[in-house]
């Protein structure tokens, strides 16, 4: 059996749903694949942190809202910090942030990535958008203009133009053959939720060490302190945290966090992940675009994945929209390149920006050090400076899509 759309969305996850709900009123025939269910379980405001979350800036926030998807998000679990820390644990060199700096509330939001997803599929079962649950994707060819998918139980789905929103190590990418820039960090990131004696004060912590970058992310939980970690350190020395039993791995960390949140009580389990920078040579293709992760991943330094992707899914959101109203063939390369251009050089200088950040603390020559540390107390002593990087953690700049301006 053969089914037709106009656009197939491989990858339902954050970003994909995100592109579907984007274009819901732009009539076109729409089917999201993904290997998952596509459910959304009861919310359970007791149950454990997810490992996995996101700081979700204001641009991303904006656009969840205009997407209808906010409130569900709120209405389960969420985390504003209004405030963030940032030291040279080698060094004396440090820099704090304020959202009150460019007059806002918060900085932005540590959520959970399964409270993000959840929160989008329940929007994507309330509209027209059709959805193909526990489809697994075997082969993809060109069949004239179309792409032809063929799915693990046989089924073949074809259309014109298809997304890849299928993650990191996207299948869509590989069996398109599409070209990346790639390298190994060398560095895994240990992540869990952790309880600590104290208040993390509603602001995000991140304290540079010799093995790497150690963020505290605030969580909420009414008469309890929890923050989300996220551990950079070596391949070896992440064997070793992994194998501790959980008291020895919460006076590691409170050791290599200088106990700046007092003693940490408790942790839950752990996950360990290797790190790796991807990025595609091209966004897009004949009938073909690359979103998220699929595009492009970055270290988790400043948890500016997901707000990447949002941003990627709103572009092309809009291109396509443009297109659909003029009449254009939304296939076509020449069409699909505005997106690219529009994305591709802010997704790269961001890299960029985390690539230089992380090569420069992670330096042991001493004028490295004596620069880093005077840097960032330059930094400090600027409020233009400092503000300029507000906004950009924000999203207040650079060249938003209508779904993520004020």
């Amino acid at each position: 059996m053969e089914t037709r759309a106009d656009l197939l969305i491989v990858g339902a996850g954050m970003v994909g749903s995100a592109l579907a709900l984007a274009l819901q009123n732009s009539g076109l025939d729409i089917l999201v694949v993904d290997g998952s269910p596509m459910s959304v379980k009861p919310f359970d405001q007791t149950a454990p942190f997810e490992p996995r979350v996101s700081a979700l800036s204001a641009a991303s926030q904006r656009i969840l809202e205009r997407l209808n998807v906010w409130d569900g998000i709120v209405s389960r679990r969420v985390s504003p910090y209004g405030e963030m820390h940032v030291w040279d644990g080698s060094g004396t060199g440090k820099v704090h942030f304020s959202a009150s700096s460019v007059h806002a509330q918060v900085l932005g939001h540590i959520v959970e990535n399964r409270v993000v997803q959840d929160s989008l599929i329940e929007r994507l079962h309330d509209c027209d958008i059709g959805l193909l649950a526990n489809a697994r994707l075997e082969q993809m060819r060109r069949s004239g203009d179309d792409w032809l998918l063929t799915l693990a139980d046989g089924r073949t789905l074809r259309a014109p133009l298809v997304v890849a929103a299928d993650g990191a190590n996207s299948t869509v990418r590989r069996m398109t053959g599409t070209a990346t820039r790639e390298w190994d960090y060398l560095h895994h990131a240990i992540v869990t939720s952790v309880r600590t004696a104290e208040s993390h004060r509603k602001t995000a912590w991140q304290r540079f060490t010799d093995d790497g970058p150690l963020a505290f992310l605030p969580l909420e939980r009414e008469g309890e302190h929890w923050c989300s970690i996220v551990w950079s350190v070596t391949p070896t020395e992440s064997e070793r945290l992994m194998q501790l039993e959980d008291d020895g791995f919460c006076r590691e960390l409170e050791k290599a966090f200088e106990g700046c949140l007092g003693q940490v009580v408790s942790a839950d389990a752990r996950l360990c992940v290797p790190l790796r920078q991807r990025h595609a040579k091209r966004y897009v293709a004949e009938g073909l675009a690359l979103i998220g992760d699929a595009a492009h991943t970055i270290h988790p330094l400043a948890g500016q994945g997901v707000n990447l992707g949002f941003l990627d899914a709103a572009v092309l959101a809009e291109v396509l929209h443009s297109a659909v109203e003029r009449g254009e063939r939304l296939a076509d390369p020449k069409v699909l390149s505005r997106y690219e251009r529009r994305r591709m050089p802010h997704n790269l200088a961001l890299m960029a920006a985390m690539e230089g950040f992380e090569r420069l603390f992670q330096a042991d020559p001493l004028p490295v050090r004596w620069l880093r540390n005077t840097g960032l107390k330059m930094v400090d002593q600027s409020a233009e400076a400092k503000a300029m990087f507000v906004r950009q953690a924000l999203g207040l700049s650079g060249d938003l899509p209508e779904l993520a301006r004020i």
